[in-house]
């Protein structure tokens, strides 16, 4: 199973439309997939026919990543089958605005990776529709990735997002997992006749070079129309339908050409000391990982401190089981949790 996240630190670029393009042409190409919405406003869902009220969402999965809780969250879309393809939806939900933190810990971060260990052999690729932020959801979601999309338009604000996107992604290389890598830039909603767009697109190439992919996806009527029957954009007629449909196959195929290259994964020694920290799941693991504490503040990136065992401290008892010191007291008590109370008794023998 491989893991493609489509992203955009700015709204408004046509994220979920290129992440709907994408699995339409792996429904087309007959893969099983997977999309998890993970934005907040759920348009993935939407534009999969997923609609009604539902009581497992992405935000339950997030959590709690077990195999029960994933499967309840999981539901057919609209598009039905096609030969063995199919795409399901990992439904969307606004509460999952609870989990998009601005500061998350490793453990976050790890939650859908986790999630996704348990649907490992029911699908061939996964797409994560990503929250314009580079807050927790879209962490989350890189964390779990092979491959991130980072999508854009010809504007100056979105250029300056791109740039934000791929530094961020260099980042949760270099401090959690060295197995995601950027797929490419996607420019959408490009239109030829704007010299404005013209410059933005030839500022983003000197910018970035070789990472922007080859051609631009214009912004044509036929994806909405789409979109909002609930239908893939490869059943879809005409023949301006059918060249942005030949548009998102050919971007599928670069994604999976380059899943196909080796990852650079990671090498983490074999602890000295056992001092056993988490466990963490991981695509491709039949057994969770076993991490230490300092394995866990080497690669993760993040200061934890170790769990401390509670024990029970000693405290003084509520009474007094020292006879001398009882003996001073000056009047003799006869609580029955005080030993002086046996003092009493015993002098009143004594004068019977």
């Amino acid at each position: 199973m491989r893991v493609l996240s489509v992203s955009s630190l700015k709204g408004g670029v046509g994220k979920t439309t290129v992440a709907l393009g994408l699995a339409s042409a792996a429904f087309h190409q007959g893969l099983r997939t997977l999309v998890v919405d993970l934005d907040p406003q759920c348009d993935a869902t939407t534009g999969l026919g997923a609609v009604g009220e539902f009581e497992y969402t992405v935000a339950s999965v997030l959590k709690n990543p077990k195999h029960n809780v994933v499967s309840k969250s999981i539901v057919a879309s609209a598009w039905g089958k096609a030969g063995t393809g199919l795409v399901d939806i990992l439904l969307g939900s606004p509460r999952s605005i609870h989990h998009d933190t601005p500061h998350p810990t490793v453990r976050q971060t790890w939650k859908l990776e986790e999630a996704l260990h348990h649907v490992e052999k029911d699908y061939d690729l996964v797409i994560i529709d990503t929250p314009p932020s580079i807050n927790a959801l879209t962490r989350t979601a890189w964390v779990a990735s092979d491959r991130v999309l980072v999508v854009t338009e010809p504007g100056i604000f979105s250029v300056v997002a791109a740039d934000r996107a791929m530094r961020a992604i260099d980042e949760i290389r270099q401090a959690i997992t060295k197995r995601v890598r950027p797929l490419g830039i996607l420019v959408n909603r490009y239109r030829p006749a704007s010299k404005e767009q013209e410059f933005r697109v030839n500022e983003l190439r000197e910018m970035f070079g070789e990472t922007i992919l080859d051609g631009y996806l214009e912004e044509k009527a036929y994806l909405q129309q789409s979109q909002g029957a609930a239908r893939p954009i490869h059943t879809w007629p005409g023949d301006g339908a059918a060249l942005i449909a030949d548009f998102f196959t050919d971007l599928l195929v670069t994604a999976q050409n380059s899943f196909e290259e080796s990852n650079e994964e990671l090498q983490v020694e074999e602890p000295k000391v056992k001092r056993k920290f988490l466990r963490r799941h991981k695509r491709g693991k039949e057994k969770p990982q076993v991490l230490d504490l300092d394995t866990a503040l080497e690669m993760l990136g993040e200061e934890i401190e170790p769990e401390v065992p509670v024990t029970e401290e000693w405290t003084t008892p509520a009474w007094q089981d020292n006879e001398t010191a009882a003996e001073q007291q000056p009047d003799l008590s006869t609580n029955t949790g005080n030993w002086t109370f046996k003092l009493e008794i015993e002098e009143d023998k004594k004068e019977n």
